[in-house]
């Protein structure tokens, strides 16, 4: 019983990332297709699976198709309640499926001013007040779950869940964007980047080189603070 996930790109592609994790993370059998997202071939490498168009595209065993991160989520939570994709206890899962809708829903400042790339730390990035706001939201989010959960550090639910897999690509825009958070939820973003799988799948995007490079600053750069 193997998925097929359809993935774009290892370092630029955030909603990717989030798809691989899901399946990656949980230990879900799958096989893994990268479609042209940067080449221009993205249309023709989906057209077999009509009506999707984004990645990540999710097709079952049985062959259906489905598309939207969140709604490949909850499709594996469904097929897979032991896997513990979204938390046991009814109100953590209920407030991780809220920062996960959340997530995909908003924070279109800071997904528009900082794409996510697996790269380097810029320096010198100065966020707009619209990004700012969107960094207080997201604290805000992250301390309340953690209120909900009672863990202080580490995933948010205590647990690794899909509250996790949809803020890794954010913790790679705050660290990789050197942006303005409390110590703690830098401490948590660096938890998520420095996972084993988030590391293997920065390893094998750095096999692959654009140029132009897609979404390139014009700023001074550090390492990235995490080894492949």
């Amino acid at each position: 019983m193997t998925y097929d996930i359809y993935l774009g790109d290892q370092t630029f592609s955030s909603w990717s990332l989030r798809g691989w994790l899901m399946l990656e993370k949980f230990g879900l059998p799958y096989r893994a297709h990268m479609v042209g997202l940067y080449s221009g071939t993205m249309a023709d490498d989906l057209a077999p699976l009509t009506p999707a168009r984004l990645v990540p595209t999710l097709r079952t065993p049985e062959g259906l198709v489905v598309g939207e991160s969140l709604t490949i989520g909850e499709t594996l939570a469904e097929r897979h309640p032991q896997a513990g994709l979204w938390p046991a206890d009814p109100a953590q899962r209920a407030t991780a499926r809220w920062l996960c809708a959340e997530m995909v829903s908003g924070f279109f400042a800071l997904r528009g001013d900082c794409p996510m790339q697996l790269l380097r730390v810029y320096q010198g990035f100065a966020p707009s007040d619209a990004v700012k706001t969107d960094l207080a939201r997201i604290e805000t989010l992250w301390d309340h779950a953690r209120a909900i959960s009672g863990a202080q550090s580490g995933p948010l639910f205590g647990t690794y869940s899909l509250a996790d897999v949809f803020y890794t690509p954010v913790a790679a825009r705050i660290v990789g964007f050197d942006l303005p958070v409390s110590a703690a939820s830098r401490a948590y973003c660096l938890d998520l980047l420095s996972d084993p799988a988030v590391r293997a799948w920065r390893a094998e995007g750095l096999k692959t080189r654009y140029d132009p490079e897609p979404y390139a600053q014009d700023l001074a750069a550090t390492d990235w603070p995490v080894p492949a």
